[in-house]
């Protein structure tokens, strides 16, 4: 098994911090790494294809739980795309998130075997190869020493956990993770909030982060 490292600069990861969720490049094209490899453009399709999504581990620790699953990988001109979210719950997760939020991690490697037809050696590079198809994708591990140091990191797209919020479930799931309130307590909620919205008062302000925030916290006093 091989692994390969590249910069979450490189991958252009982009996080909704509060939900464990992040997506970006994990590999890219036609570009010589650390290692003296170039990866072809279609690599990723056929290991996708017949073997799945790969899993994911932090550090390549695969005799460990994973810390997350894969939701989407997908080539497209630059490289290969993925759409990862981080278990909830777990403690490994929630300390990569912190990480990741923060900056301190900012690597991302991948897990991969190939066989002798899938490359070539390199007529430019000592030692390196062209690869034109990866046989098998096992894993994609966020890493904390990446091998490659250009381009960055981008946070623009961080969302804040009540930006995230777009559906009935998503709005259960902040109550009860930001708020701490009780499964009946956001329960009532909910009930409470379907019939106020559905008598649509045209005096109904928007209500900001601060003010759902002083709401569940007044709530939680009576959390059971």
């Amino acid at each position: 098994m091989e692994h390969k490292t590249l910069s979450l600069n490189d991958c252009e990861i982009k996080l909704a911090a509060e939900t464990g969720r992040f997506e970006g490049y994990a590999s890219t094209f036609n570009n010589v790494d650390s290692y003296g490899d170039t990866i072809l453009p279609g690599a990723y399709k056929e290991t996708l294809a017949s073997n799945g999504l790969p899993k994911m581990f932090i550090l390549h620790r695969s005799y460990e739980l994973p810390i997350g699953k894969w939701l989407d990988a997908s080539e497209d001109s630059k490289g290969l795309y993925v759409k990862g979210e981080l278990t909830p719950g777990l403690s490994m997760a929630n300390d990569v998130n912190a990480a990741l939020k923060h900056g301190t991690l900012d690597g991302l490697s991948i897990g991969y075997a190939l066989r002798k037809a899938d490359y070539q050696p390199s007529d430019k590079i000592e030692g390196g190869r062209i690869i034109k198809k990866v046989s098998l994708l096992s894993e994609i591990s966020p890493v904390t020493f990446p091998a490659d140091s250009f381009a960055r990191i981008d946070l623009s797209s961080v969302k804040s956990e009540l930006e995230s919020v777009e559906t009935i479930r998503d709005f259960e799931r902040f109550l009860r993770d930001a708020g701490g309130l009780s499964k009946s307590i956001t329960e009532a909620v909910i009930a409470r909030a379907k019939i106020v919205f559905s008598q649509g008062d045209p005096a109904i302000k928007t209500i900001d982060a601060k003010e759902i925030q002083a709401l569940t916290e007044r709530l939680n006093r009576f959390n059971v």
